[in-house]
């Protein structure tokens, strides 16, 4: 069976150090590709590019993921920018958005992975909190908590049971966009999960699964992409 080519968006470094060298970099943590391989796909990194090219590069993938990172500029859901806010990564929002309007106007499955399932929610006409407290351990360490799914939506049915999950986001999905369900929650009521109602297969989700050992996310994109469900 083919492996599907799965196209995971990238961010730029003013400075980056391997070796002997520190340069300029489009940077993907490891276990981005390392769960795409291990749930049966190829990984093509997406660095940002004009916005208007995404069509093309969406049209030549089987399947998207749309990567955690910067905070998404308030301004691109209409709010006055908190002071926890980090600093605004406007050409990555322009591209990403781009992104996941095209694979949406196209069909093509679609995984958004923290800030991506944030900015998967803006992009539908959603709104974000801006700040939360509990879901950072310390900076730069992952933590861990429980996700509740909910029952009867696609990802109730890819993980049907509670579970502990990766965790470093101070944000958080507020006002639903478009056509979009809560489908997991935390404990303390964040939406953990959202996922687009219909046929077309669009979830997000606010952990870090690449920074984990469960791969069922990853392969319900990986089998949509090669036609299932």
């Amino acid at each position: 069976m083919s492996r599907p080519l799965i196209g995971v968006s990238t961010y730029w470094e003013a400075k980056a150090s391997w070796g002997v060298w520190e340069l300029p970099a489009a940077l993907l943590p490891a276990g981005y590709p390392r769960l795409v391989q291990s749930a049966g796909g190829l990984t093509a990194m997406v660095p940002p590019d004009d916005p208007s090219y995404a069509p093309s590069v969406v049209a030549r993938l089987d399947g998207l993921v749309v990567a955690g990172g910067a905070d998404v500029d308030p301004g691109r859901y209409g709010a006055v920018r908190d002071d926890r806010t980090g600093p605004p990564a406007v050409e990555r929002d322009a591209w990403e958005l781009a992104l996941i309007r095209a694979a949406l106007a196209s069909g093509k499955p679609l995984l958004g992975i923290c800030r991506g399932m944030q900015l998967l929610n803006v992009a539908l006409g959603g709104t974000l909190t801006q700040h939360i407290e509990g879901h950072v351990k310390d900076t730069g360490v992952f933590g861990q908590h429980a996700v509740t799914p909910v029952p009867g939506t696609r990802y109730g049915e890819l993980v049907p049971e509670a579970m502990d999950v990766p965790t470093y986001h101070h944000q958080a999905v507020d006002r639903l966009g478009r056509g979009l369900v809560a489908s997991a929650h935390a404990a303390d009521g964040t939406v953990e999960a959202v996922e687009l109602q219909g046929l077309t297969w669009v979830l997000g989700v606010q952990w870090h699964p690449e920074m984990g050992e469960d791969a069922r996310v990853m392969g319900g994109l990986i089998r949509a992409a090669r036609g299932g469900n």
